[in-house]
């Protein structure tokens, strides 16, 4: 019988998706399941967007560029200029989701075996898009107690070999929902410049902040390192058009520019008619996204506040983005949360959560910690929370 390669055994699994069938058997058992598994937005998609769809008048749905439409672009470089971001339209290449603009980079940047060093926990597919391309995962180790902090430039630059890459970085963080302050981007780049290395920011979540006083840095105005600076973007979150598989990949250096343009020449074209939809999608009127930003930080603080009843778990507030990571008083996530779709219900009704060995690079890191996605109403957070709580007391009890 053919083998299978070496790169395919070796692509992790999902911790956000592979515990889905146990979900599924849940629902056919007639129970109810919360999904705080997965980043999926409750919110309704801008109207503009959706009457975009229903609008469109087509005899053909051809191929876009391969780079995106430019009419796209130029608002796309028009809605970051209005955020004080330094970005033109020739920066910009629409991608297949930001998924895809991440591959893109690591297959753009990268030969197998060089390194790319990601503060973890990471989100989890970081791993996969680094297996994809055959480069190596370097740990930058953050743990709870300092609410996921990036650790000091000094330890970030002991993990620096001649093979590493790039420094690659979400901000703010899923799943851990820290944000980046400018000072610590500023010394990220002094890093970079120093050792001539690339800076990978994944910058989806940038209008997802909740508290007053904090302010997002784009990696797009750093000044003294443009050539050494990518930026991912999409709009799956901020539009709550995660079906739209729609990204981009964002950079002054016409290198990378013009390599990354032969991956995406390779794939044909970005997904036509959902273009038209984010085109559409950037007049979303302001009002729409102050709504959606107090809805999400009203649930934060729920949840965080919820999670803190709960006797032995620890949990940090996030900043940012709408994930956080929860230590439980369990030995097992991974375990856990298969248990409590095939084992456990209180009335009719469990909860997914997402196991958070998953978004760790090193062993042994995340075992009796899970990812939360709030993004539930405030009412079924507080019941999933409240199954969490019940089912804790059971499990421990095994």
């Amino acid at each position: 019988m053919p083998t299978i390669s070496h790169k395919g055994k070796n692509m992790p699994e999902s911790p956000i998706r592979k515990l889905a069938p146990f979900a599924d058997l849940a629902k056919q058992k007639g129970h109810k399941v919360y999904h705080l598994n997965i980043g999926q937005p409750d919110i309704k998609t801008p109207e503009v967007a959706i009457e975009a769809v229903k609008n469109i008048d087509l005899s053909i749905i051809e191929y876009s560029p391969s780079a995106g439409y430019e009419s796209y672009r130029k608002k796309l470089a028009h809605f970051y200029q209005r955020q004080n971001v330094n970005v033109n339209t020739e920066d910009i290449i629409v991608t297949t989701g930001g998924s895809e603009a991440l591959l893109f980079a690591l297959a753009t940047i990268t030969d197998p075996g060089d390194e790319i060093i990601i503060p973890e926990p990471f989100y989890a597919n970081y791993h996969a898009f680094a297996s994809s391309t055959s480069a190596t995962v370097v740990p930058l180790v953050s743990t709870i107690e300092t609410a996921f902090a990036l650790p000091s430039i000094e330890e970030v630059e002991k993990l620096i070999t001649p093979k590493t890459k790039a420094i690659l970085i979400c901000n703010p963080g899923n799943p851990t929902g820290y944000l980046y302050s400018e000072t610590e981007i500023k010394q990220l780049a002094h890093l970079i410049k120093k050792h001539d290395l690339y800076l990978i920011a994944d910058e989806v979540y940038r209008e997802f902040l909740y508290d007053g006083d904090e302010v997002h840095f784009s990696v797009m105005n750093l000044e003294d390192v443009q050539q050494n600076v990518i930026m991912v973007d999409s709009v799956s979150k901020r539009y709550s058009m995660c079906g739209a598989r729609i990204g981009c990949l964002v950079t002054k250096n016409k290198e990378v520019l013009a390599t990354v343009m032969k991956f995406a020449q390779a794939r044909l074209s970005p997904p036509t008619i959902e273009q038209i939809a984010c085109e559409a999608a950037i007049d979303t009127p302001q009002n729409y996204f102050d709504e959606v930003i107090g809805e999400y930080k009203e649930r934060r603080d729920t949840l965080i506040s919820e999670l803190n009843k709960i006797e032995g778990v620890i949990v940090t507030k996030p900043k940012g983005a709408f994930y956080c990571i929860a230590q439980l008083p369990i030995a097992d996530s991974d375990d856990f949360a298969q248990w409590l779709l095939e084992s456990y219900n209180l009335n009719g009704e469990t909860v997914m959560i997402a196991p958070a060995k998953g978004f760790y690079s090193t062993p042994g890191m995340g075992l009796n910690q899970v990812r939360i996605a709030y993004v539930l109403n405030k009412k079924d957070l507080i019941t999933a929370v409240n199954i969490l709580k019940e089912a804790l007391k059971v499990y421990t009890k095994k």
